[in-house]
């Protein structure tokens, strides 16, 4: 655990923050007059969740007598005439 006073912080934050992202450091803390003050750590990726029915009436898919109907290979592969 690094530890960085406020003056460091306000003046290398970019980098502090590359330090995160980057895995070399798991957490920095930013101390106020030699007292921990606060810390610097990454953040976590929550999974996303499904998302169903988002495209619900957007439009509409053909059956698949219309796609059989349309496409020559599915008619040859399957013998639909």
């Amino acid at each position: 655990m690094k530890s960085v006073n406020m003056l460091e912080a306000k003046t290398q934050l970019s980098k502090l923050v590359d330090r995160i992202e980057s895995g070399r450091d798991d957490e920095i803390v930013i101390a106020r007059n030699g007292r921990p003050a606060a810390r610097l750590v990454p953040v976590v990726n929550r999974p996303h969740r499904k998302r169903i029915g988002l495209l619900k009436g957007k439009f509409k898919a053909p059956s698949l007598r219309q796609l059989d109907s349309r496409n020559p290979y599915i008619k040859r592969a399957f013998g639909s005439d």
